[in-house]
C-alpha cells in the first residue's frame, strides 16, 4: 500500500492580519457599531481566514476555531453553562450575556480568567456549580455548513473535548467528575450525530489535558466516552488531538477507538514513545511536525527526516502533517514586516508561512523529496543567512555569566532583617495602598506614541507629553491618597515589548500580534541571539515621577522569566542561558534605579507559573532556574531597597515554595476573580513576607462596590496578618479608562482606610 500524507491545520489566528477583529470587538463594546455590524465584520474576517488556508493548499481546514472572545467560553455557551448571577433563560446565549460573563456587568462580577496550559493565552473558567447543561446550539455544525456553502470547503470541525473541558472547570467536587461527564456525553453525541448527518468527514476533538498526568480511572472513563462517540457517529473520522507536550498516558491513549490521534512532535518525547511502544496500524497518525508556538523557520530537510523515521518505525499507511498546536499562538504573516532587519526576517515563520511548510512537507512525502527541491534550497539559504548573522553572538555577556556563582543570586540579609531597614526608610502605614504599575493608556497616549514613532512629532515634544501624563497622574494618585505611587508607564507599549526595544539581542515586529485575552493582543519581541544591557531603560521616567512627590514611587521592571516566556525565543541556545542573560541586564537596570534614589523596585513575574512544563518531572529544573534568574536580577541592591514582584492568575499552590524562594520583600498576586481559592493557599502555608492579594478585577470595566473590596480584604486578613498585607488592584490599569480607574481606586483607598482605622482602634483597645 502507498504511504499517503494529508496536510492539516489545528486552528488559525482569529485576530486578522492587522487586528481587524480586535477593532470590531472594541467598537461594539463602545457602542460605536451595532451587533449586526460586529457579526458582519467578524464573518468577513473568518471567511478570509478560511479562504487563505484553502489557497495555501491545506487539506483539512479547521472550522469552529473562531471565537468572539475565547473558545472555552464558546464551549460553555454552547452547553448553557451560564453562572446564575447572569440573566439566562435558556436557548442560544446572546452576545450580551456572552460578553457579560467575560467582562462583568455593573451588578455581576466576570468569571475567572486564567492561563491556557503553559501559554500566555487566557481562557474563561467554566463554572459548573448549579449548572444544568443543555445543547443551546450546535456551533461546530453551523461553522461547518458556513464553510461548505460559502467557500466549498469540507471543513474539519474543532471541538474542545469533554475531559479537558471538565478538567479546566470549577464548581464541583472531584468525586463528581464521572457524574458530570455522563451529563455532557449525550450533548457531545448529539453534536457528532448532526455533523455526520450533514456530511462531515473529519472531526478534531481537542484534549490537551492528556499532556498532563491523569489518574488511570479518568483515562479508562475517557476511553469509554470515546467509544460512545465512535459508535454514535461511525462514519465520522474522529481525531483525538493532543498538544503542548507528549501524551503522559501514551500506552492507554493509543488504544482509544478513534480514527486518528494527534501528537506533538515538537514539545515532549512523542517520537521516543512511538519507538518504545509503537503506534496502532489501524489509526492515522496526526503528526504535529511544525512548531505552532514559536516564530522561527524550521529546517524542512530535517522535518522530512523525522517523518521518514516515523515511517520506518511504524506500520501506518497514512499520516496527517500539521502544526504542533493551533496557530492561535503566533502572528498571521511575516509579509507585513517590511522594515524588519532582513537577516532576522529570513529566519521567521508566522502562521501563513508555517502552513506553507506543511503543504511543502506533504508534497515531499507524496511525490518525493525531488518535488520540493527548490523549496528546500530556499529554506536552507534563509536559515544560513539568519544563522550567520553577526548580530546573534555577544562574547562579552557570555563571559560575564561564566564569572557568576550562586552567591550572586542571593540577597545578603534575610527578609526579617531587611524589612526593619525598609520600614525605617519608607515609613509606610498599616495596610499600605498601591497599584500594580501601569495606568490608563488612553487613545491620546497611543496616538501620540504612534505619531512620535512615525517622526510626526519631535523627541522633545514626545518626552514633554510623557512628563505631562506622569505629572497629571502623580497628582491624581496623591489626591486619592495612595501610599506608594507609580509613574504610569505611558512610554511603554507593552511590559515585555518595551524592554525588547531597549535590550541587545531583541528585535520587535510591526504586526507580530497574538491574542492574550479577549481583545487584548500583545506583540512578543523576538530574541534572536545573546541578550545584553545597552543603557538605562526606565530611570528617566521613574526619577522624574519621584521628583514630583514626597511619597515613594516604584521603579517598574518586567522580570527575566516573564520576558523570556512572553518573547519568541530562538531555540538554538538553552532557554535558561538566555533567561540568565536577561537577568544580568536587569540587574544593571536595578542598580541604576537605586543609584538615582528609587527605594522601591517592582520586578514583575506574571508568567512564572504559566511557563511550568506540563510534564511535572520537568518542574524542578524550571523552578530552580526561575528562582536563580530572579535572584540574579534583584540581589545586588541595598538591604533597605524594597523589592516587589507581581504574578497573574495561576494555581499558586503548585509553586508556593518557589514564591517564597524568590525572596521578594512584597509580592502582589492577581486573585480578585478567585479570591477565596487563593487565600486558601496561604491558610495552608505560613508566609512571612509581605503580600497583596488583588482586591478588585481590572479586566472588567465595572467599578466595584466598597463592600466587595472590604469583603475581599477581610477574607485575606483572616489568614494574613495586617502588618504583612498590602491593598492593591489585581493587575495593571492600562486597559481601563480614566473614569473607571479613578472611581475604582477611590473606593479601594476608602475601603483600606476603613479597615485600617478598625485595626488601629482594635490595637489601642
Amino acid at each position: 500500500m502507498t504511504f499517503t500524507a494529508i496536510s492539516s491545520n489545528l486552528g488559525y489566528p482569529r485576530i486578522g492580519e492587522k487586528r481587524e477583529w480586535k477593532r470590531a470587538l472594541e467598537s461594539f463594546w463602545k457602542e460605536e457599531i451595532t451587533k449586526e455590524q460586529l457579526i458582519k465584520e467578524t464573518d468577513k474576517i473568518r471567511l478570509k481566514n478560511l479562504k487563505k488556508q484553502q489557497e495555501l493548499g491545506i487539506d483539512l481546514i479547521p472550522v469552529g476555531d473562531f471565537s468572539f472572545y475565547d473558545h472555552v467560553l464558546d464551549t460553555s455557551a454552547m452547553f448553557g453553562v451560564i453562572p446564575e448571577r447572569f440573566s439566562y433563560n435558556g436557548g442560544k446565549v446572546d452576545l450580551e450575556t456572552y460578553f457579560a460573563i467575560a467582562r462583568g456587568t455593573k451588578d455581576a462580577v466576570a468569571s475567572e480568567i486564567t492561563k491556557w496550559f503553559n501559554t500566555n493565552y487566557h481562557y474563561i473558567v467554566p463554572e459548573l456549580e448549579h449548572a444544568q447543561p443543555i445543547l443551546t446550539e450546535n456551533r461546530p455544525l453551523a461553522f461547518y455548513k458556513e464553510a461548505k456553502e460559502e467557500l466549498g470547503i469540507d471543513g474539519k470541525p474543532v471541538i474542545l473535548g469533554p475531559i479537558t473541558y471538565l478538567s479546566l472547570a470549577k464548581g464541583y467536587k472531584e468525586e463528581e467528575f464521572d457524574e458530570l461527564l455522563d451529563v455532557f456525553v449525550p450533548l457531545y453525541l448529539q453534536i457528532l450525530e448532526e455533523l455526520e448527518s450533514a456530511g462531515a468527514t473529519w472531526v478534531q476533538i481537542d484534549e490537551p489535558i492528556f499532556g498532563t498526568k491523569l489518574d488511570d480511572a479518568v483515562i479508562q472513563k475517557a476511553k469509554k466516552v470515546y467509544t460512545q462517540f465512535c459508535e454514535a457517529a461511525p462514519k465520522l473520522k474522529l481525531i483525538l488531538q493532543t498538544y503542548f507536550e507528549h501524551v503522559i498516558n501514551y500506552e492507554s491513549i493509543i488504544e482509544f477507538p478513534v480514527a486518528a490521534i494527534g501528537l506533538d512532535f515538537v514539545h515532549g518525547d512523542s517520537l521516543q514513545l512511538i519507538k518504545q511502544f509503537g503506534f496502532p496500524k489501524d489509526k492515522v497518525l496526526a503528526a504535529g511536525i511544525i512548531n505552532g508556538r514559536n516564530v522561527w523557520q524550521e529546517n524542512i530537510a530535517d522535518k522530512l527526516s523525522i517523518i521518514e523515521e516515523i515511517k520506518s518505525i511504524t506500520t501506518i499507511q497514512d499520516i496527517i502533517l500539521q502544526p504542533s498546536s493551533s496557530l492561535l499562538h503566533v502572528p498571521v504573516t511575516k509579509k507585513l514586516e517590511v522594515d524588519l532587519n532582513p537577516d532576522i526576517k529570513a529566519g521567521l515563520s508566522f502562521a501563513d508561512e508555517k502552513l506553507e511548510d506543511i503543504t511543502t512537507l506533504t508534497k515531499g512525502c507524496n511525490d518525493g523529496e525531488h518535488s520540493i527541491a527548490t523549496k528546500i534550497k530556499t529554506n536552507q539559504e534563509q536559515l544560513a543567512r539568519f544563522n550567520s548573522s553577526a548580530l546573534r553572538t555577544n562574547d562579552q555577556v557570555r563571559k560575564e555569566l561564566q564569572s557568576l556563582d550562586t552567591s550572586d543570586a542571593k540577597r545578603p540579609l534575610p527578609f526579617n532583617q531587611r524589612i526593619k531597614k525598609q520600614q525605617h526608610e519608607l515609613k509606610l502605614p498599616l495596610l499600605p495602598t498601591t497599584t500594580i504599575g501601569s495606568l490608563p493608556q488612553t487613545p491620546v497616549v497611543r496616538k501620540t506614541r504612534t505619531k512620535w514613532r512615525k517622526g510626526e512629532i519631535s523627541n522633545e515634544k514626545y518626552e514633554q507629553f510623557i512628563k505631562d501624563n506622569i505629572d497629571k497622574w502623580i497628582t491624581i494618585q496623591e489626591e486619592l491618597e495612595l501610599d506608594v505611587l507609580v509613574h504610569g508607564e505611558f512610554e511603554r507599549t507593552d511590559m515585555v515589548e518595551y524592554f525588547g526595544e531597549k535590550l541587545n539581542g531583541f528585535e520587535v515586529t510591526a504586526f507580530g500580534w497574538v491574542q492574550s485575552y479577549g481583545s487584548r493582543c500583545v506583540k512578543p519581541p523576538l530574541i534572536f541571539g545573546d541578550v545584553s544591557f545597552n543603557k538605562a531603560m526606565t530611570v528617566k521616567e521613574s526619577v522624574y515621577a519621584q521628583s514630583l512627590t514626597e511619597k515613594p514611587v516604584k521603579g517598574m521592571l518586567t522580570g527575566p522569566v516573564t520576558i523570556l516566556n512572553w518573547s519568541f525565543v530562538h531555540d538554538d541556545a538553552p532557554r535558561f542561558t538566555i533567561q540568565n542573560q536577561i537577568a544580568l541586564a536587569l540587574r544593571k537596570e536595578l542598580e541604576a534605579l537605586e543609584e538615582n534614589g528609587i527605594q522601591i523596585i517592582q520586578v514583575d513575574e506574571p508568567a512564572l507559573r504559566e511557563g511550568l512544563p506540563l510534564d511535572e518531572r520537568k518542574w524542578e529544573d524550571y523552578l530552580e532556574a526561575a528562582v536563580y534568574a530572579f535572584g540574579l536580577a534583584t540581589s545586588a541592591v541595598k538591604d533597605s531597597t524594597q523589592i516587589h514582584t507581581h504574578m497573574c492568575y495561576s494555581e499558586f499552590h503548585d509553586i508556593y515554595e518557589t514564591i517564597d524562594a524568590l525572596d521578594a520583600d512584597v509580592i502582589s498576586i492577581e486573585t480578585s476573580r478567585s479570591h477565596g481559592e487563593m487565600v486558601t493557599t496561604f491558610e495552608e502555608n505560613t508566609y512571612e513576607k509581605e503580600i497583596g492579594l488583588g482586591v478588585y478585577d481590572i479586566h472588567s470595566p465595572r467599578i466595584p462596590a466598597k463592600s466587595e473590596i472590604i469583603q475581599n480584604i477581610n477574607r485575606a486578613l483572616q489568614t494574613i496578618p495586617p502588618k504583612q498585607f498590602w491593598i492593591n488592584p489585581d493587575c495593571g490599569l492600562k486597559t481601563r479608562n480614566e473614569e473607571e480607574t479613578i472611581g475604582a481606586l477611590k473606593i479601594m483607598v476608602e475601603a483600606a482606610a476603613d479597615i485600617r482605622k478598625e485595626h488601629l482602634s482594635y490595637q489601642k483597645n
